[in-house]
């Protein structure tokens, strides 16, 4: 099939921000300018503008090359790529109705459009014939990285297969890109729409700033002189964690474990299970024995195989490391006259009263010290402290969600590096968790450098009344690893819009900025009493540094068993026809899962394998093992010695997409990598 470009297009609507220049500083989009309507025409005009560019490549008379076949096809799309990047962020941080509608409509015809494009034939023809003459082209080491991840890509999208075999291919793209929509929508639903609402016998040993926060939560509810809790992080957790309500703990955990799997409109247990079956029938069509073993060909691990081998090398370390954790808060429960087993739901609740038993540290005496602000201070002044790069507040900039801050980056030659845009607090309009991305990543366009534009968005504990957002030590460490990511897209420089990087790896940069949270040194710059301006006094950082192997049983066997779930949904073989309820309990039967720990994602909540981390939610673990050996080199030479920081910048940031994963942690750290800082760090060292 050859895609024939479009004639007689309507005018273009000059009214749509999409049709030019965002005329805006730094050229981010016009946020407070597009609306709803926008969209989807600028969908497509974008996908006709991309048609019309494939054709040319294709009707083109000459020999196919490296510049008039893969660079043309890499700077097709402009306007395409343009919609998206700004839609998909919308959708994911600020949606409404009509963006779930619209994100709906659009998903299924993306897919058919990139289906339209990977399966060309005269096209693939034109990639395949530079592919077979590469040798008399003289390429750079890059430019044969992007080569060759570019025609195994159209190989493992179908160029090869039988018309019959793509047309199946095509609709199986479209079904499973419109349930990967209806899935996430579905637990965004099933967060919003679940309220517990408490009165004051609900609150006891909950601490000032979440009652405070729930009380003026209920109040916006309407439900003044009550307290409301929902199943958003930053009010499940604290109310987990200091609750002395027992039941209401229960009933509050049971609603967050249960998101998706009510039984209502919103449930997603067909959902999955038949995502499962198409991605089992998408990889037998594909020639792969399984969904996992297509993901995973590309990836450092390469194979379900090796993967497998290091979860469960870690599951054997960790479950012992968890029953003595269960242990130890068993018998808290029995010195205070409990008459009951420990719970999943009474985990956070028991463990905090561990944790200060043995190093005389809880959550509420660190928060003061982790103003929302500081922390920001904190991140920022690492990142210049090791690069030498600085971040400038930007008044007058259009912004993504008035809640949004903006940043100018700057290179330490003072040059423009970069915009970074931080999104902090939960609203219904927000999917849950935390994540970075771009509204325009760095490339070259005629020569010159288009700069990124970075979106980092989280769902911290809100600022409540007279009292600032303060923040647990978790939510550090996730402003922390988004900021990696963030230092990622910023000091990229791919010059190519097409970016191979293996999904195993992706995590390494954002674990790796983690570990410089905790660290004394780091932790004197940030972290002081909001009230007092005082610096943590040294007796509190020596806690956090001796609580560092506290609960990581319960830590690593809760990600161990979502990561090994997720891989064992996707090893299925065709046909994979799955109850997702009695899969998931047998499966965590077999493995031995302790009763007493929950999966961190139970299926029908589960949003990364639903839609982008799908036979990939191990790489947080498969990364693990880099980012920890990594900051060895930092501990090393010191975590802010510049030679070693520079040496990250060039051989790892900068390059990433565009050369082998392991290419670059060797170049880094003159060595692959060893597991041994990883069951250090984490207290499963034999």
């Amino acid at each position: 099939m050859t895609i024939q470009s479009c004639k007689n297009e309507k005018q273009v609507d000059k009214s749509n921000p999409f049709f030019s220049e965002f005329n805006t500083p730094f050229n981010v989009p016009a946020f407070e300018k597009i609306m709803a309507k926008h969209y989807m025409p600028a969908f497509d005009t974008g996908m006709a503008e991309g048609r019309r560019e494939i054709a040319q490549i294709v009707k083109n008379k000459k020999k196919p090359t490296f510049k008039n076949t893969i660079v043309a096809l890499d700077n097709s799309g402009e306007l395409l790529s343009k919609v998206s990047s700004v839609f998909f962020s919308q959708a994911s941080a600020n949606t409404n109705d009509s963006l779930k509608k619209i994100e709906v409509e659009i998903s299924p015809k993306l897919a058919a459009y990139s289906d339209e494009i990977r399966l060309n034939p005269d096209l693939f023809k034109k990639i395949k014939y530079v592919y077979d003459n590469q040798a008399k082209l003289n390429l750079d080491p890059q430019q044969a990285f992007i080569l060759e991840n570019l025609y195994k890509g159209f190989v493992r999208n179908g160029a090869n297969l039988s018309k019959q075999d793509q047309d199946s291919l095509k609709k199986l793209n479209q079904q499973i890109s419109v349930l990967t929509v209806r899935f996430s929508q579905n637990v965004l639903n099933e967060t919003n729409n679940y309220k517990l609402f408490v009165d004051k016998n609900g609150i006891d040993g909950l601490p000032e700033s979440v009652v405070t926060a729930a009380a003026d939560a209920a109040k916006e509810a309407g439900q003044e002189g009550k307290w409301l809790f929902t199943t958003q992080k930053p009010s499940i957790f604290p109310f987990l964690t200091y609750s002395e309500n027992r039941e209401l703990r229960r009933e509050l955990f049971h609603a967050y474990t249960n998101r998706g799997n009510n039984g209502n409109e919103y449930d997603n247990n067909k959902v999955f299970a038949e995502l499962v079956a198409l991605r089992a029938a998408h990889a037998k069509i594909l020639g792969y024995k399984s969904h996992a073993d297509y993901m995973l060909e590309l990836r450092m691990a390469k194979n379900p195989g090796n993967v497998d081998k290091l979860l469960n090398s870690l599951w054997e370390k960790a479950i012992p490391v968890a029953k003595n954790e269960v242990k130890e808060m068993q018998d808290i429960i029995t010195k205070e006259g409990g008459k009951f087993k420990l719970e999943p739901s009474d985990w956070w609740y028991y463990s905090e009263k561990l944790r200060k038993q043995k190093y005389d540290l809880n959550d509420s005496e660190l928060r003061p010290y982790f103003k929302l602000e500081n922390v920001i201070d904190g991140v920022l002044t690492c990142a210049n402290k090791l690069f030498g790069i600085t971040f400038s507040p930007i008044a007058s900039i259009p912004l993504p969600h008035p809640d949004a801050k903006a940043f100018e980056v700057k290179d330490s030659d003072g040059s423009h590096l970069g915009v970074l845009y931080m999104d902090f607090h939960p609203r219904e309009s927000k999917h849950q968790g935390a994540w970075c991305g771009t509204y325009r990543s760095y490339h070259l366009k005629a020569g010159k450098i288009i700069t990124p534009v970075v979106t980092c968005v989280f769902n911290f504990t809100n600022a409540n009344g007279d009292m600032p957002a303060l923040l647990d030590l978790d939510e550090v460490t996730t402003l922390f690893h988004e900021f990696g990511h963030a230092l990622d897209n910023l000091f990229n420089k791919n010059p190519y819009n097409s970016s191979y990087v293996a999904q195993d790896f992706v995590e390494m940069p954002s674990q790796l900025n983690e570990h410089w949270a905790t660290e004394p040194e780091v932790l004197n710059m940030y972290a002081k009493n909001y009230k007092t301006g005082e610096p943590i006094p040294a007796d509190l950082v020596k806690k956090i540094t001796n609580s560092g192997y506290f609960n990581q049983g319960f830590v690593n066997v809760e990600l161990l068993a979502a990561s090994m779930l997720d891989m064992a949904y996707h090893t299925l073989q065709y046909p994979a026809n799955i109850d997702v309820q009695s899969f998931e309990k047998d499966y965590f039967t077999r493995i031995g899962l302790i009763p007493e720990i929950v999966s961190r994602y139970r299926t029908t909540y589960f949003l990364h394998i639903a839609d982008g981390y799908d036979a990939g939610y191990y790489c947080y673990k498969w990364a693990a093992v880099l980012d920890n050996d990594a900051f060895e080199a930092f501990k090393e030479k010191g975590i802010f010695d510049q030679p070693t920081a520079q040496s990250y910048r060039k051989n790892i940031l900068e390059k990433i997409g565009t050369m082998d994963a392991m290419q670059m942690f060797v170049n880094f750290r003159g060595r692959e990598p060893k597991i041994e800082p990883l069951l250090k760090n984490t207290g499963l060292m034999n």
